[in-house]
């Protein structure tokens, strides 16, 4: 009979190889997952994904956008927006008018009722961004947001 192989130990997240010694990249995404299960957990009340939140804040600070516009802006695949702003537009939380000039662009704004439910979604989410930030100085967060700018910025940035 063999002896059964010993169960490695895995750590929490913060721990070992998952915490300060871990691989920056790593940390990066384990820090990018939990914040969506919070996000997802905060938004669920209003039956809105962090991808909807996202179409949304951008279509609310840009209105005017095309769905390509959109893609780019919120990090999210042409596919994923094509469904996000239809279900938005079938909830008449935005509406998609033809451009001026170039009539197949479709240009989107938020509605009324878009902005209300916007705006609810933004007290949650602003409170989960100031837990996050609870423990940083004023100087932290800023040097923390410049440095996390210049990532997505690549290495041009």
């Amino acid at each position: 009979m063999r002896k059964p192989l010993p169960t490695p130990t895995v750590p929490a997240p913060g721990q070992g190889k998952r915490g300060e010694s871990g691989h920056l990249a790593y940390l990066l995404r384990q820090a990018s997952l939990a914040w969506r299960a919070r996000m997802d957990e905060a938004l669920a009340e209003f039956a809105v994904t962090p991808p909807q939140f996202a179409a949304m804040t951008m279509i609310d600070a840009y209105p005017g956008l095309s769905s390509a516009d959109l893609a780019r802006l919120s990090l999210l695949t042409p596919a994923t927006i094509a469904a996000i702003v239809a279900n938005l537009k079938r909830a008449g939380l935005a509406t998609a008018r033809p451009h001026p000039v170039h009539g197949r662009i479709l240009q989107l704004a938020p509605t009324a009722k878009g902005k209300a439910l916007l705006t609810r979604c933004k007290l949650r989410v602003y409170a989960l961004e100031a837990e996050l930030t609870r423990e940083l100085s004023k100087d932290e967060e800023q040097t923390v947001r410049r440095w996390l700018a210049r990532l997505a910025g690549g290495p041009e940035a």
